[in-house]
């Protein structure tokens, strides 16, 4: 079972002067984040820098809405949610002088080893009740509305009137998930990429 995201204590953001212009490295994490309604929602780092993050998520969040993200080989990301698109948002970061400094050197390190070291597998996760808004897509390109009923890191329960075949690979939002069992409302599906080694792993979409 996860434990909670809690936010970081202490963290300002840093002046505007303060700010150098950092640089941007894409890297694919795996991750969970918290959302204002203390929530937690799975998700998938694309790119990051000291002053921000972009990620994917299987949730539409709101602009300004504060996020505690924590990423495997990272550890806790605070910021607030600057920009919002297809699949996923970004954010600004909220980090303290000693905490931007251990991140530059942690980013450098893991884009120095060509990649992210594995992730363990996560076999027991909590689930949690939402009733959020989604779209899943099927593996013939078709498009269905649907509703996340529960969601956890490992796998999502979802109200649809699709009953794509058990095994199948479809997409929520832009992550890719397989069809687990059917319900009386719709389906229960499990994260692929939560799964899945980072050495055979693929971006969303």
């Amino acid at each position: 079972m996860s434990s909670p995201i809690r936010p970081t204590d202490g963290a300002v953001p840093l002046p505007a002067d303060e700010r150098r212009q950092s640089n941007r490295f894409s890297l694919t994490l795996l991750g969970r984040f918290m959302r204002e309604t203390k929530q937690e929602y799975p998700c998938k780092l694309v790119d990051i820098s000291l002053d921000g993050a972009s990620m994917m998520s299987p949730v539409t969040v709101e602009r300004g809405e504060k996020i505690v993200a924590y990423f495997d080989h990272i550890g806790a990301l605070e910021g607030n949610v600057v920009r919002r698109y297809d699949g996923g948002f970004a954010m600004s970061l909220i980090v303290t002088a000693q905490r931007r400094e251990k991140l530059s050197q942690r980013l450098n390190e893991l884009v120095a080893k060509g990649s992210a070291p594995p992730v363990s597998e996560r076999r027991t996760e909590l689930r949690r009740s939402v009733s959020e808004k989604s779209q899943i897509r099927l593996e013939d390109g078709t498009s269905c509305d649907c509703r996340v009923l529960d969601i956890s890191i490992s796998g999502a329960s979802l109200e649809t009137d699709a009953r794509p075949p058990i095994g199948s690979e479809l997409t929520l939002g832009k992550m890719r998930c397989q069809t687990v069992r059917h319900t009386s409302n719709g389906i229960a599906i499990t994260f692929l990429d939560v799964h899945a080694p980072l050495s055979s792993r693929k971006y969303f979409g």
